[in-house]
Formats: C-alpha cells, structure tokens, sequence
C-alpha cells in the first residue's frame, strides 16, 4: 500500500517516559491505517494507547522510528500535523461556565474558523448531536452524556482529514454511547473520515473495520473483528447454572480453574466461558459440576481475551476461596437482614426534583445495582445512601442507623469508592492506608496488620512506597479499594468503580467484589457497564429521578419483554418510560 494511501503509517516507533519503571511506553510499534475507516485500539490499562494516539497527533515526537500522520513526518513537522487533524482526549476541556454556543465560537476562534464557515458547519454539529435546543445551556449544566457530545461537536468545528477519539465514552450511560457511535459511525460513512479511536468497550471496537491489540507497548493482534474472533474459533460456550444457583457463582467456579478455562463472564442469566487451547469438555468437570453447555460463536471479546490471556497478561483475580461445590457457593452471601432501607426518598435542588418518592432495601451480601443514565438521579440517590448528602424527605437507613440524625455513626459502617481517583496524590501507598486507617480510627499492631493485609490481597507489595498520583490506573483503582475496606465496613458503596477499566481489570475486579458479597459484605454499586448488572442480585433502573424498574436481572429483562440481554432490557426500558412521560406531558430536564 502507498503512502498516499495510508492515513497513519508507522515503523519500529519507540517512545520513553524519564522515570518509568519498566520498558518504554511504546516498543517499537509498526502500523499501517488506511484512508476512510475506523480503527480501534484496544488492550489493558497501560498498553500505550493514549501515547500512540497522543504520537499521531503530533503532540509528542517518538524517540527513535518513523512516524507519518497524513504523510507528514510528525518528528520534524508536528504542527502541520496539528493543523490537518482533530483530537479529543479523554479530559476534552469544555468551558462549563460558557453555553453550549459559546464554546462553539471559542473552539472556532482557536481554529481560525471563519465567519462563513461556523454557520453551515455549527448547524451540522448542532444537527447530528441533537443539541440544536440547547445552544444557550451553560455546558456545566449539561449530563454527562451531552458533554461529550459537544466535546466532539468542538473538535469538529472544522473538517479536519482524522479524527482521533481516546476513549470517548468513558463515563457516558448506554444511550449516549448509541448516539456518540451514531455520529462517529455517520462522519466514517459519509464524509470518508479516517477515525482512530482507543476503547475500553470491545463491543465498539466490533463496530469498526480494523482493530489493533497491544500490551505494555507491543502490538499483539490487528485486522478486522472477523480475523480476531477466529483466535477463540470452536472454543466458546454457554454454561447455564442449575436452578438456585446464581451466574456469578457458576462464574466463579470457571473463572478459577485457570487451567482450563480463559475467561468466564454471566450473561443473561447463565454465563459465557472460553475454554482454553487443548482443554476437552472433560476436564472442565470439576468446575461445571455437571450443569448443560452449548457451544456459541466467538466474537471480538472472546478473541481479544484469548489473545491476552495466552500471550500471559496478567490478570490479578483474589485467590479462589473454593467451595466444596455450587450449592455450597450458592449458600453463601446474602440473608434476609436489611442493612438499608429507603422509604419515599425525595430529593429537590431548588425546584428541580432530582429523585421522587423512591422506595427500596437491601438485604446483607447483597451486591445491588443502581443503574440509569446520565442525569437519571442515581448518583443523587447514592450519595444520599453514603450520609454525603442529606435527603430532602423520606426515610433513609443504613447499618441500623438514621441518617437523619446518626449519619456519622453510619458512615463508620461503610467504605465508599468514587468514580473519580479520590485518595492523597502525594502520598506513598502506605501513606494513604496509614491515614485512612486512622481516620476509621485503627492504630497500633491491629492498623499494621490491616495494612499488611491490604498489600498482600490486592498486590500492591511492589507499589507501597510510590506516590499514589503515579500509579497506573489500574492500580489506583486497587488502592482506592483497599483504604475503603480496611476497616472491614459492613457496606461497600462503588460508584462506577470500572469506568474506563479494560476487561482485563474488570474481570479481575468483579471476582474480589463476588468473593466479598459471598463473605457476607453489602454492595451497593452504580455502573455504566449493562453486562456487570449481571452480578447484582437485584437492580433499580431510574431515570429522570424516577424509579421505572426494580428486580433481579432475570426479571427486569422479562419487564423489558424478554430483552436478549441487560443493554437491550436498560434501552427499552428507559426509552418507554421517556415515551410514558411525554405522553403524559412531563418534560425531561437534560441538564442534570
């Protein structure tokens, strides 16, 4: 392939950070992306993405290697590189103080857009985003889901010959995700944009035409989704667990028999596994405990865990606490007490209701599932449950105690994970369990202990004595876990702990937090990953403050007229409860 044909085209690229431990950040890297497709890079955390993607933007040169973005040598003429793209990083810096059309103008002014140019091209934007009505909306009153649509509508504010995405839809519920694809999907097909974009999901790097694996700065796979789906070819399965067993506790069983199986995850109330290479349906009889399987086709999941898992990326699952078998696991866990119970909890900012009269409880072991969009009220309603922000009326207990008038006392039952890196920066790992010890009021032998305990459960022995700030993502996620359950809470409260998390660490992370539930901790956990509502043992579905639908996965797919999974059953059931309020007259405030 020429040149002239390529849109990126790179050959033995290093780059090195000063400082860092390990190898380089890219390890000789060689790539060739055509003109007028979409290309995915995927892997886990800390695989080079971002400094790829950052590269080809000319935002950094590479050590050693050629790189050409559009033709350009992007180590001897960045800014021409510069001047023919458009890149959204992850933090896409929106001035929230500033309406939607005004930060349109400031992204035109930066670009040198000309008057002519911004109305037919913000009328586009303003088009295909769906924002035309919210033009004079500040952007900081916009949900999380809208901010990235005008993110991408300011990077496009002039036509540029790529677009580079990092991540785009971290953080953004379902339906965004649909229309930010939607839009991105549209720009592909019919303006023949070259899009390059880094995702967590691989269920969108599926939808693109060439997808591209790395790991600790190599490239392990690339072709299309058909090419990487065959890496799992006659080695994937559906295992349906016995009545009374729940799917994460068959999960569990595969997912610790590392001889023999690659991956496990539920799905649809039964669970999907990757048998490994070489592995006959025998040997998997000590973990499936004689329960039906059926052979399903891969998809780029599959081959994409195959491909990790065989080149030995490393996956830090917690020991498996084995059971004697599934009745004995599936025993485990929640009993009948409830820790938390919720009685017509309302919640107004000003004369906006951001949660109405919402009802329910949750029993101990429980792991239960808060799920909406963005600006549903999920976040509202958690916050409330954690003491951190008092209800406006209703009834809120939490481990025995009123948070009306004990919310202290509750607070010292419960360990709580932000969505956001929430710990000291510049402290050590030990530092930040020292002081968070502390503040639960541990001390002496019984805080080293505990200490100690932490390092060892989520393995962070080799990273005690680094700063916080400078730990990969992945690890910052493990600490923030740590510091919260170091005074062993009752209740665990995470809110979207794996936003942005590859599969690998999500794995990694749902077997600790399954092994806690079976050991008798609460969970309360909000996510924008429909598949991890297939841990929970029961759901609510809010939206627009309003409780739409509260049950086990099973049944809220069944409210959902049988939806094929939890995406499917969380999109019909939001988009008839907006359809019921419209009917209805009760307009939707998307600003919240």
């Amino acid at each position: 392939m020429s040149r002239i044909e390529l849109t990126v085209e790179a050959t033995d690229v290093v780059k090195r950070f000063k400082g860092a431990n390990g190898g380089p950040a890219l390890n000789t890297i060689s790539i060739a992306i055509p003109k007028g497709q979409l290309t995915a890079l995927v892997g886990p955390d800390g695989a080079g993405k971002t400094t790829l993607i950052r590269l080809i933007a000319g935002l950094m040169k590479p050590d050693s290697g050629m790189l050409r973005t559009l033709g350009i040598d992007v180590a001897s003429n960045p800014q021409a590189v510069q001047d023919l793209i458009s890149y959204m990083p992850q933090k896409f810096g929106l001035y929230e103080d500033l309406s939607v059309m005004e930060n349109l103008n400031l992204y035109a002014d930066l670009h040198g857009v000309s008057m002519d140019e911004r109305k037919e091209r913000f009328n586009r934007m303003l088009a295909m985003t769906d924002m035309a009505a919210f033009t004079g909306r500040l952007a900081g009153n916009l949900s999380g889901g809208m901010k990235q649509k005008l993110g991408l509508a300011c990077t496009l504010v002039r036509s540029p010959r790529l677009l580079l995405l990092d991540e785009p839809t971290v953080g953004v519920d379902p339906l965004s995700r649909r229309e930010l694809w939607r839009i991105v999907q549209q720009l592909v097909e019919e303006e023949g944009l070259p899009v390059v974009v880094s995702t967590a999901y691989l269920d969108e790097a599926e939808r693109c035409a060439h997808v591209i694996v790395m790991t600790e700065g190599k490239i392990l796979a690339e072709g299309t989704p058909a090419d990487l789906c065959g890496l799992a070819k006659e080695r994937c399965f559906i295992a349906y667990p016995p009545t009374g067993v729940l799917a994460r506790t068959l999960q569990a069983c595969l997912i610790d028999d590392r001889a023999n199986v690659l991956d496990a995850v539920p799905e649809s109330g039964a669970v999907r596994f990757i048998r490994a290479k070489d592995t006959q349906t025998s040997d998997l009889d000590s973990a499936l405990q004689g329960v039906r399987c059926e052979a399903t086709p891969a998809r780029l999941e599959d081959g994409v865990m195959t491909l990790l898992r065989e080149k030995n990326a490393q996956i830090n699952f917690v020991q498996p606490r084995r059971q004697q078998n599934l009745q004995a696991r599936a025993g485990a866990g929640s009993d009948s007490a409830e820790l938390i119970q919720v009685r017509d909890l309302v919640r107004w900012f000003g004369e906006f209701t951001a949660v109405a009269s919402t009802s329910f409880s949750v029993r101990r072991g429980e792991i239960f599932g808060l799920l909406g969009p963005n600006g549903a009220g999920k976040t509202t309603t958690f916050r409330m449950l954690c003491g951190l922000l008092p209800a406006t009326s209703g009834f809120l207990e939490v481990a025995g105690f009123n948070l009306r008038t004990a919310r202290a006392a509750a607070r010292a039952r419960i360990g709580y994970v932000s969505q956001k890196f929430a710990l000291y920066e510049n402290l050590s790992v030990v530092e930040n369990l020292t002081f968070f010890g502390g503040a639960y009021g541990l001390d002496g032998s019984e805080l080293k202990s505990r200490i100690d305990h932490a390092l060892n459960e989520f393995e962070l022995q080799t990273k005690k004595d680094e700063r916080s700030g400078n730990l990969p993502g992945g690890f910052k996620q493990r600490l923030a876990m740590a510091t919260a359950l170091i005074h062993r809470p009752e209740i665990l409260f995470l809110d979207e702990p794996t936003s942005g998390i590859d599969p690998l660490a999500r794995r990694a992370f749902w077997r600790r937090i399954t092994t806690l539930a079976a050991e008798g901790t609460t969970i309360i956990v909000t996510t924008h990953f429909m598949e991890e509502a297939e841990y929970c043992d029961r759901i609510v579905i809010q939206d627009a403050g309003r409780l739409l639908a509260l049950g086990t996965p099973h049944e809220v797919r069944t409210q959902a007229s049988g939806a094929a999974n939890m995406n499917d059953a969380f999109l019909a059931i939001i988009e008839k409860g907006r359809q019921n309020r419209q009917a209805s007259a009760m307009p939707v405030d998307a600003s919240i």
